[in-house]
């Protein structure tokens, strides 16, 4: 899939754990972790706005386009 999700980039700049990040924002450590390993088809923009708040982000930051041309 071309659209890459940098949460785990993020997140280890931010040295927030999944617990603690799954915690805050509301999703199951499962969810997240899907997020994390680029298994999601879709996420809502409810999620989104809730990483960008607690990762002091923007939606630029986690996610990312590549021309797979």
């Amino acid at each position: 899939m071309p659209i890459i999700v940098n949460l785990d980039v993020i997140m280890a700049r931010r040295k927030v754990s999944s617990g603690e990040l799954s915690e805050k924002i509301g999703i199951t450590p499962a969810n997240l972790s899907i997020l994390k390993n680029n298994k999601a088809k879709a996420i809502r923009f409810s999620t989104l706005e809730a990483l960008c708040r607690e990762l002091h982000c923007q939606p630029a930051d986690l996610l990312e386009y590549i021309d797979s041309e």
